[in-house]
């Protein structure tokens, strides 16, 4: 829940695609932190949220004139060369304050209008289908990676309680599909899961992601074993699920469903 909501002016939009976002040439954030709060999210662990000295998924900064900022520096940065967009790497783009403050939407309305050569929407939330209209609009430069960590709504609470249930994330993946707007389920990081988990992104999906905290925290899992989730684990008695191997019992399970090239592992799963 959202103690504390400021309104800032940032000087700029677009950061350099770095590190796990390497593939990218730039990276942007609607919002500075994220009121979904997950118990896993490396940014916990970041001093963007360490110099706050406030609880992650307690506070959100909202960016003033993020679309006429965005604008000009699209502009630049594609007289300069390809450009290539992760959207977003430290926040939700369409965590609950987006409902209300729509800044992502109009990031969307401004690169709808001036296409980069390639934007990857990462989210969790049912809210990306209200930008039906503008995805569309960027035809097979977009694509939208939606994040089903797993299928069991048990778990889900357990690990993100503030998150959105995964009915509703299988249900825009649908809605999206049917729109024609380019999708994948990007399993990350890796929960534990079903056996029957590929069978029913089946029908949604045609292309899976996974990725797990000891490939895709950036540091090689030590911001995620700071956190001390093990103990999550151990609570309900998955501790094998935290391992770093524990992503192939859903790797290898997807393969019995999709075509070895539509599954893809961390980094790889993510870039352009």
């Amino acid at each position: 829940m959202i103690n504390e909501l400021v309104h800032t002016s940032p000087k700029s939009m677009l950061n350099k695609g770095t590190g796990f976002l390497s593939d990218y040439s730039h990276s942007l954030n609607p919002y500075t932190g994220c009121s979904f709060g997950c118990s896993y999210c490396y940014v916990r662990r970041m001093p963007v949220s360490t110099f706050r000295g406030k609880e992650w998924g307690t506070w959100v900064d909202v960016k003033r004139g993020a679309a006429d900022l965005l604008r000009k520096e699209l502009h630049r940065a594609k007289a300069k060369g390809k450009v290539t967009i992760f959207m977003s790497s430290s926040t939700d783009p369409y965590q609950p304050i987006e409902y209300k403050e729509q800044v992502t939407r109009s990031l969307l309305e401004v690169m709808a209008d001036n296409p980069p050569d390639f934007l990857l929407v990462q989210t969790r939330s049912p809210l990306v289908r209200r930008d039906i209209d503008l995805l569309l609009r960027l035809k097979d430069k977009v694509r939208v990676s939606m994040t089903v960590e797993t299928d069991r709504e048990d778990i889900r609470k357990r690990f993100t309680p503030e998150a959105p249930p995964i009915a509703a994330r299988l249900k825009t993946l649908q809605l999206l599909a049917e729109a024609g707007v380019p999708t994948q389920a990007t399993i990350a990081p890796v929960l534990p899961s079903s056996e029957s988990f590929p069978d029913r992104l089946k029908p949604l999906v045609d292309r899976v992601c996974v990725d797990d905290y000891f490939m895709g925290d950036g540091s090689g899992g030590k911001r995620t074993r700071s956190l001390g989730l093990r103990s999550l684990y151990e609570e309900i008695g998955e501790e094998r699920w935290y391992d770093p191997s524990a992503y192939r019992i859903v790797y290898e399970r997807m393969l019995n469903v999709f075509p070895a090239d539509r599954v893809l592992v961390s980094q790889q799963g993510f870039a352009p």
